[in-house]
């Protein structure tokens, strides 16, 4: 390839946000749901029109629509005959959304929506450690043991542990019997595990802390204990939350 083809080719390459998927629409979603959540487009103002997306995006008109229909589809627009394409409020976004929970995080300093995160997971955790107290076999129990038992081996590892930790949670998850509560938070982890600020420390004396949270969950339930078992999760989430934030509790999490 010659000088020239080189410089062509790089004039041509593509912007960023269309190297994210080999889908052109996906991709101008993923912009677009940045761009919302960053505040460009603030909420009761229109998307600029199809023209100037076509533009913006060098697509077509067709690619533009499917994409303000996928935005439609998350909650970020609504589509107003005669007016145009509106940016909707937060409060309209689906937050499931992998696309929009994350952008959310990305742009959120004050951690609020960590902290949502964190009170989803503990109410539905504690009330799946209730059933799970209640008809837990002995399997199951044996499973537990056995993870809080090599978890006690891997506080030297946190990565290794945090892998073992989300186990054992999803271990009791599945014997709440509780589809719908544990496919909820295992969408929310799938965004927070990667979030630096979720993360927070993670130093060898928080991983032995952590495990003792555990340990007092595996033996309420195994006492088949429900409250017990709801009260020593929810104590468990708070409290990890907490350590790992760092700062005054907010009042989110007060109860």
């Amino acid at each position: 390839m010659t000088a020239s083809s080189h410089l062509s080719a790089a004039a041509v390459a593509p912007p960023a946000w269309a190297r994210r998927s080999t889908n052109l629409a996906k991709a101008i979603t993923a912009e677009l749901v940045e761009r919302i959540v960053r505040g460009v487009h603030q909420p009761g103002t229109p998307l600029p029109p199809e023209p100037a997306l076509c533009e913006t995006f060098a697509v077509s008109r067709t690619v533009v629509r499917e994409a303000v229909k996928i935005l439609q589809e998350k909650g970020l627009v609504q589509v107003r005959q005669g007016t145009g394409t509106i940016v909707t409020a937060p409060s309209e976004w689906d937050m499931l959304d992998e696309l929009v929970l994350g952008a959310t995080i990305a742009e959120d300093e004050s951690l609020a929506i960590l902290d949502d995160v964190v009170v989803t997971r503990r109410v539905l955790e504690s009330d799946m450690a209730n059933v799970a107290a209640r008809q837990v076999d002995e399997e199951t129990l044996d499973r537990l043991r056995a993870q809080v038992d090599r978890m006690d081996e891997l506080v030297g590892d946190h990565v290794t542990y945090e892998e073992h930790d989300r186990e054992f949670h999803d271990t009791i998850m599945r014997a709440s019997g509780n589809r719908v509560a544990r496919a909820v938070v295992r969408s929310l982890q799938s965004q927070v595990i990667r979030t630096a600020a979720y993360l927070g420390r993670t130093e060898r004396a928080l991983c032995v802390a952590s495990n003792a949270g555990h340990r007092r969950i595996y033996e309420r339930i195994a006492a088949h204990d429900p409250a017990g078992a709801a009260e020593a999760m929810f104590t468990h989430i708070t409290d990890a939350w907490l350590v790992r934030r760092s700062g005054p509790e907010p009042s989110r999490l007060q109860r």
